[in-house]
This record gives structure tokens, sequence and C-alpha cells, in this order.
């Protein structure tokens, strides 16, 4: 294993020179592409530019964009010669930028755009240590003004690539050099958590910390040399980062695309990719389009769908059960299932395959024709879209990790996953559960606080010993903050966050998550925020999705003159409360105290940086904030 990332990214240049490494869309919308070879040069180019800035090892460099070919090339061109960086996407606000850039006292930003540069130079008098901001595309002649009149240098990525290309020319392997000198516990780069309890923290993650999980990774998500894999992921989120690399040991193209459904599906077509990287959201929305698509459809096609999409999902189930592919918490034994269940199993299988050609494999179609696996991280996946995608035979495998272990802790196996976990631990990470209250390590299936320890683990929060404390242990394991259990089989089973627990005032510990994704099971509801800490019960708040509501209102004759009195009509409330009902209830496996007793609709989708966190994680403090009007009357005294 090689020592930092840039040599991870040297030897596989070396090996394979010509094959592509970045494939990225060119304004007519046609895909170009660069091998690896170029990708190499052009970080070293970079590199050498950054040394000829005056930029120096140890020192912190700020990195301002979404993702984007040149992204790669300056990130890997800061850690060949021994810098760090400290990324943020281009929804960062002006609070969070002043908030990373003057805790990390960046001298040099690179910003990619002239939008990003101004809002960097808008709160200039609050960034001391800033000389010179770096930007990928080329600024206008108000902005370079701008900069000269605050003092600041500004230089395209153009201009800092070229002049590295003379400087390598006349410092000859000086910053090859440099590489040579990285060490596996130099640190790489400063991640600022999103913040979804309003607290962002600069995570220090090292090259070792990365190149841990690339150990056995490759593993479970193969890639051959040029195989595809689609990018739509916030770069500057370890989750996206860490995959990167994954495709770039292995030789893989990363393909750059965005998560916008109609934009995703043609660049399916186009590039034919064998993986798909993404957040929960993501194969939400595929889902949901699908779904939405074959109700439109309606008649003898959407009759036919959902029978074969309800058949699919009876056979997987069996079929879990008699090949081990559940979560097993004890030893079980299969003979007494494969009584029960061989017959019904048989019978179903041949209109499984009915299934599979007559609706399923159309769907697989629009995937294009190399598709191996989607990667669900950073965030919880719904059991009814896994169990969706795995009923009609699309392999959508979960991760498990944060940003504080780099951040793969666990994944499925693309050959052989388990159905309703996360994976194992990959080598070189142990995972433990202990009590949350007296710390105690608690034995296989027992519920309670994960732990982690390993090679991935954080080097710590910059310049935040008090809160590194609170979350390291005195032995060296880190508390995840994550609530579930371990199987006989070490795959580790999320039951929701300790953080998240809502407590009621008669004592009751309830996880919101389990009760939120089993509300989104309902085609009205896009989103549902369970609220109620210190109350006698809970409420929800429901985003509901509005195409569905006026379809219902079409459907079922119901008058409305705004959408807003639609919603406050007395159909749509007890279209909700029926589903509410129907949905979380004794016989889905929730307790008295769990279910839902007030809910308030919302129209305003959420966004990222308002509601949701970079990587579409509801950000629970800003909502009590937000829509603290219609918490408060979910729980009036009536």
């Amino acid at each position: 294993m090689e020592q930092t990332l840039p040599k991870m990214l040297r030897k596989t240049a070396s090996d394979y020179p010509e094959i592509a490494a970045q494939c990225y869309r060119l304004p007519d919308g046609n895909f170009s592409s660069e091998s690896y070879r170029d990708l190499f040069q052009a970080s070293l180019d970079f590199g050498a530019g950054l040394l000829d800035f005056g930029v120096c090892r140890g020192d912190l460099v700020g990195l301002i964009s979404d993702n984007r070919k040149e992204w790669l090339q300056a990130d890997m061109g800061i850690m060949a010669i021994g810098a760090i960086d400290v990324p943020r996407g281009c929804d960062a606000t002006l609070l969070d930028l002043e908030a990373i850039l003057s805790i990390t006292g960046c001298k040099i930003v690179i910003a990619e755009n002239p939008a990003q540069a101004n809002k960097i130079l808008s709160i200039r008098e609050k960034l001391p240590a800033l000389e010179k901001i770096i930007v990928f595309d080329t600024p206008a002649q108000d902005i370079l003004e701008k900069a000269a009149q605050a003092g600041v240098l500004l230089s395209t990525f153009h201009e800092i690539s070229k002049a590295g290309r003379k400087y390598r020319i006349e410092h000859k392997n000086a910053v090859e050099e440099e590489l040579e000198k990285g060490r596996w516990d130099d640190l790489a780069c400063i991640i600022f958590t999103s913040g979804t309890t309003g607290t962002p923290k600069g995570v220090q993650l090292s090259h070792g910390n990365f190149l841990t999980q690339l150990d056995e990774i490759p593993e479970r998500i193969m890639l051959n040399p040029g195989d595809k894999a689609l990018s739509v992921l916030p770069v500057w989120h370890v989750f996206e980062r860490a995959v990167e690399y994954v495709i770039l040991i292995q030789a893989a193209t990363l393909c750059y695309s965005k998560p916008i459904g109609s934009v995703l599906l043609a660049d399916f077509l186009k590039l034919n990719p064998a993986i798909l990287p993404a957040v929960p959201r993501v194969f939400e929305a595929i889902y949901d389009g699908i779904n939405r698509k074959m109700r439109k459809t309606g008649g003898i096609v959407y009759a036919m769908y959902r029978f074969f999409v309800g058949t699919a999902i009876i056979h997987s189930r069996m079929h879990r059960k008699l090949f081990r592919q559940n979560p097993c918490f004890k030893r079980y034994y299969t003979g007494a299932w494969w009584c029960c269940l061989l017959i019904p199993w048989l019978l179903l299988w041949p209109l499984k395959l009915l299934g599979g050609l007559l609706v399923f494999r159309k769907i697989k179609a629009m995937l294009g024709t190399s598709f191996r696996a989607g990667i669900a991280g950073g965030g919880a996946y719904p059991p009814n879209i896994d169990e969706f995608f795995w009923a009609i035979g699309i392999n959508i495998v979960e991760g498990y990790g944060l940003t504080e272990t780099a951040p793969i802790i666990s994944v499925r196996h693309i050959a052989a996953p388990i159905f309703g976990n996360v994976g194992s631990p990959i080598r070189g990470i142990k995972a433990r559960i202990v009590d949350p209250e007296d710390g105690f390590v608690l034995g296989r299936g027992k519920f309670g606080a994960i732990q982690i320890k390993g090679g991935t683990v954080m080097k710590g929060y910059y310049k935040r010993p008090d809160l590194t404390e609170k979350v390291m242990t005195v032995d060296g394991w880190l508390d995840t903050g994550d609530l579930g259990l371990l199987t006989i089989h070490d795959e580790i089973v999320i039951k929701g966050r300790k953080k998240d627990t809502i407590v009621l005032r008669g004592g009751e510990n309830i996880e919101p998550v389990p009760i939120e994704m089993k509300l989104t099971e309902s085609r009205f509801i896009k989103t549902a925020v369970v609220v109620g800490q210190d109350q006698r019960y809970l409420g929800a708040l429901i985003l509901v999705d509005e195409d569905e509501i006026k379809n219902f209102a079409a459907e079922n004759g119901v008058p409305y003159d705004t959408y807003e009195s639609l919603l406050k009509s007395e159909d749509i409330q007890k279209l909700f409360e029926t589903e509410i009902n129907s949905l979380v209830n004794s016989k889905n496996g929730f307790k008295m105290y769990e279910r839902i007793n007030q809910f308030a609709l919302i129209t305003k989708p959420f966004e990222v940086g308002v509601e949701l966190s970079a990587k579409q994680e509801v950000m629970r403090y800003r909502l009590n904030e937000l829509y603290a009007d219609e918490i408060n009357s979910l729980f009036a005294e009536k």
C-alpha cells in the first residue's frame, strides 16, 4: 500500500497511463476525458505552481468548489507538496466561509468561479490571513478590481498550472521530491462537518485514514480498469471524496453528472456506468420517478407493474430466508424454512421471471447495460426502497461511515449482499456495541451505542481537543453517536442516532428515524420529521407531494380554489390521518407511544443549506427554528 494519496495516483497512472481517469461534460453537452497520465501530470503542475506561489508543506489551502475535474487536480496537487486542503462547496453561506477560513487561517483559497471569489472578498475584513485567491473559471474585470482593492492577489487555475510547468523545468524534480516526502500519518485535509446539530467541527484526516479503507473496499466495490462510475455528490463531503479514491485506485473512470433525475438518467444511457455512489435521497427519487411514471400510464400496465413488483417482493423475502440473506442475531437452521417455503418459492419463481421479462427489464434498461450496483451512503436507506430494488434485481448496497472515520466503516459486498444492514467492518476497523449509559460492552444482538476503532479514525478535531476528548474513549474507541447492534457475522444494523433520540414526558425514549422512513412509504409524503421532545406525545411535520395530492383531488372529485385551501380541507386532512395511522401502528411493529398524534402539512421543499445539510440530511435544530409555529401548534392545549 502506498504511503499517500498522490503516491497512490502515481502508481495507477504508471500502471494504466492511457485509461480515462476523468470524463466531463463540455459546453455543447458532449463528454470529453483525460487519461490517468494527464491527471497525474496536471496535479503535479498545479502543485508546482503552488510551490512557486509560496505554498509550503503543512500550509492550509481553502478549496471552495463543487465537483469538477479541476477539483481533483487541485486536491492531488495540494497534497502532493504536503499541503492540506480545507474543502467546502459552493452552497456554503458567508457565515460558513467566515467560520471555516478564519478558524484555519488559510492564506490561499481556491474558488470555483467568480461568484465564490466575490463571496470570499465580501468578508475580507474577517479573514486577516487571506492573501491570494485562485479561481477555476476566469473572473471578470470587476472581480479583479475588487480583489486589488481588498489587497488580495487573484489568479486563475490555468495561470497557476502554467507557472507550475515552468517551475518544473527550472526546478527539476522539486515537486516530485516533495511528493516523495509524504508519509502515512501526514494530514491530508480538514473537513468541517455539515452541522446537522448546528456545531460544525474541523475533522483532521490523514492520508493513512483514507488509505486504510482502500485495502479492502475494492474487494467489496469491484471495478475493472476503464469501468465508469457516476459522480453526483458534493466532493467536499467525505463520502464522495473517499468513493473517488476507491475509483482511482482501481483505474476506473470518474464521470461527472448531477443528482437531477432527467440529467442523471440521460447520463446513464450516454455513459453506461458500472456504479453509482449516492445518498439515499437519489435512489428514493429514482424509485418515486418509476412509480409516478407507472401510475400515470395506468390501466393494464400499472396493474401488471403492481402485481409483478408485489410478487417479486414476496419471492425475495422467501429467498432471503432460505439462503441466509437476512441479518442473523442468533444461530438458526434453515431446514424448517425449506419445509415451509420451498413449494411457494418454486411456484412464485416463474412469475418473478415473467415480471423480469415484461416489466423489470425495461426499468433496468434505464440504467444502461453495464450497471453493477449503486452504493447508498451518507444517510439512512429506507427499507422499502431497499426491498424494491432488491426484488426487481437492481443491486443497491448500503454503506456506513462518518466524517470522523474518513468515512467508510462498512459496506455490503456487491457480490454477496445481506439485506437490512450496512455490512461488516472493513479490514483495519473494529466495531463494538456498548451500553449508552454505563459504557459496558454488550454481546451480539444487543442494542446499544456503536463505537469504532482502527486506521480510519480521525486525528482529532482541529484546535478543539475538548471536543475530541468527548468522542474518544481513553482506550482509543470513537463514539459514533449512532445506535444499533451487531449480527453474529459482525454486520452492523443501524437503529438511529443518540442525538436524535426523543424523550417524552413519560420517560419513553424514541428513535424518530424508523418512524420517518415508514411514513415516507406513502406516495403522498415526500419527507417526514418526527418531533415531540419533552412532550406528552409525538407529532410530525409532513412535507407533502404536491403532484400526488392534486392527482388525488382530481381522482376523487375534491373541489378547491387554491392549493393551500386544498391541504386544509377535511378530505386531505382525513387522507393524511389515514395514511399515518396505517403506516405507524402495532401491526408494523410500533409501540403505542411511537404513534403520531398530531401532524402539520408543509409545502416548501427542503433545500440544502436551509433545512438540509450538504449530504441532504435533515438538520433538526434548523427545523425547530424555521417551523416553530407549526411545531408549537402540534402540542398546544386543545
